[in-house]
């Protein structure tokens, strides 16, 4: 083949007909993703791989295509890890990054500091379900060795995947300070912090703290050949800083005005250091508070208001707004769910996401490389719960970040993410099982209509006769119902026809119906409430959820 410049370093050219099956491509990253379309093609659970004739040509929207795992509020082993790396590189997701140290936790072999393992890798306790009041007095540990983390870099390069870690500064330190309580304005002593939320205990900008950081972050890129260097740079409290002589020395030696601009004096001085080893800073949107170069990466995470700014004054930008593609997030009824958050993030929300906002002008459009989907796992204990947070969300991630469709179809692009169920449930995968949807007379009450409470499509219609029809994506499931208010089960009835529905006016009719594998796994419930009125109006009901803290 003939390099083609239309498909760059990643896309492919995938032909298949009566001659059998061909991929062509620029370099191996293309022949890989040409890889993945085929096995997602190709039917799962069955002995027979017969594929009709296609002929594509594809190659990504966006070159940071990022899935974010946060191992510091709860520690995944390796091989959960390298599973975690593997199903995102099957949906063509090209950036894993590695959320390594917090408050909570430092989860990274350093050899000149043995402490941030060694004493910041435990915590006495963890907060309970979301009460700071509640320790659970269990010790919790772990890290990974050098070794290890070399093995996971093999691992995700294999698959074209590059593995961006996160050494979070000047906040979310407490774990560094617990290990060595120099690096703080305040004398101390600290411990590695028990409850979620924000420690006000910050890294001092002292010349042995930034000798400490350069020296940890010459042993990180030994292990990282990633271009790419996350610092953090979010949520710094400044109350420490505000009382310490250091600090007051420091903005009269450096004239520097604010706090803010200490933070900014901060990752100025690692980015140069980066600089100089040729490595690029990527930090939260924070970092533009103080200012940084245009060679700084802004990660926007506090809505979008951060990776426009960037993008206007030129540096390159990902989206990854709290909100839709924050993965620690309820994916359905707060009452039907497992611990979150808060606020509610489906795969239709995530989906519908415009990576580039329209207000950019096309030069600035073209600073934003990518998006990203986040996970942090305050409440995320589990393998088995990190992939249902995981899955399939993410695979509406790998819709917008490869191919960014337009216009949004989100119900031809819902079909085709059912179809990949099978493909993760052959696989080993944890998923969360997609809800039921209903048909009124041919009119279509998805998600994108919900009530306060969630899980419940409200619709008024006309007195008379109407015929609901229940619909589910997931191939194989069946569908038991209830019109009597209880909660359905397995043992409910089957759904197998449209169910007529007659109201007068003033009526009310429940309908709650669930999705169960042939495994026997459940979808949570979808209720339909109908209600009769002479006046007809469309159905509705604004989606709320619980905020999410900062």
């Amino acid at each position: 083949m003939q390099p083609d410049a239309q498909l760059g370093g990643e896309g492919y050219h995938l032909r298949i007909d009566g001659s059998g099956i061909a991929i062509d491509a620029n370099a191996p990253a293309g022949i890989f993703y040409g890889l993945q379309t085929l096995d997602q093609l190709l039917p799962d659970g069955s002995d027979v791989r017969e594929i009709a004739g296609v002929d594509v040509r594809d190659w990504p929207a966006y070159r940071w295509r990022g899935i974010h795992l946060d191992v510091s509020r709860h520690f995944f082993p390796v091989a959960v890890v390298e599973r975690y790396i593997g199903v995102a590189a099957h949906y063509k997701l090209n950036v894993f990054h590695w959320h390594l140290t917090d408050d909570q936790g430092w989860r990274i072999q350093i050899l000149r500091y043995p402490r941030l393992a060694g004493v910041g890798g435990c915590r006495a306790g963890t907060e309970m379900e979301g009460d700071a009041t509640e320790i659970d007095a269990k010790r919790y540990c772990g890290y990974y060795t050098q070794a290890q983390i070399r093995a996971v870099v093999a691992y995700a390069a294999q698959r074209f995947v590059t593995v961006v870690p996160e050494i979070e500064m000047p906040g979310h330190s407490q774990a560094a300070l617990a290990a060595y309580p120099q690096l703080a304005c305040s004398p101390g002593p600290f411990r590695v912090r028990e409850t979620w939320g924000v420690s006000d205990e910050i890294l001092c900008p002292s010349e042995y703290t930034f000798s400490f950081l350069e020296n940890v972050l010459r042993e990180v890129m030994t292990l990282f050949p990633s271009p790419y260097i996350h610092v953090g740079g979010d949520e710094v409290p400044k109350d420490a800083w505000e009382h310490s002589a250091v600090v007051r020395a420091l903005m009269r030696r450096k004239h520097i005005a604010t706090y803010d601009g200490v933070q900014g004096y901060v990752d100025r001085r690692i980015e140069e250091f980066l600089a100089a080893h040729g490595r690029r800073m990527v930090g939260w949107d924070e970092i533009l508070d103080g200012g940084v170069s245009k060679t700084a990466i802004v990660m926007s995470w506090r809505g979008e208001a951060g990776g426009i700014e960037a993008a206007s004054r030129g540096n390159e930008a990902v989206m990854s707004p709290d909100g839709p593609l924050y993965f620690d997030a309820y994916q359905g009824d707060p009452n039907d769910e497992p611990l979150a958050i808060g606020n509610l993030s489906t795969p239709e929300d995530v989906y519908e996401y415009e990576p580039t906002p329209p207000s950019l002008t096309p030069p600035q459009a073209g600073e934003v490389i990518g998006v990203q989907g986040n996970l942090w796992t305050e409440y995320v204990a589990t393998p088995s719960y990190l992939f249902y947070m995981l899955l399939p969300r993410m695979l509406s991630l790998g819709e917008i970040a490869w191919s960014d469709p337009h216009p949004r179809d989100w119900g031809a692009f819902e079909w085709r993410l059912g179809a990949q169920l099978p493909w993760l449930a052959e696989h080993g995968y944890a998923y969360r099982i997609p809800n039921p949807e209903f048909v009124v007379d041919g009119v279509s009450l998805r998600f994108a209509n919900v009530s306060p409470s969630v899980r419940t499509v409200r619709a008024t219609i006309d007195p008379g006769t109407v015929r609901v029809a229940i619909v589910t994506i997931v191939p194989g499931a069946s569908i038991h119902y209830t019109t009597d208010g209880s909660l359905p089960t397995a043992r409910s009835a089957v759904y197998a026809a449209p169910i007529p529905v007659s109201l007068a006016a003033g009526e009310t009719s429940r309908i709650q119906a669930v999705a169960i594998q042939r495994d026997g796994e459940s979808s949570t419930p979808s209720e339909l409430s109908l209600g009769a009125s002479s006046v007809r109006v469309s159905a509705g009901g604004s989606r709320r959820g619980v905020s999410r803290p900062g």
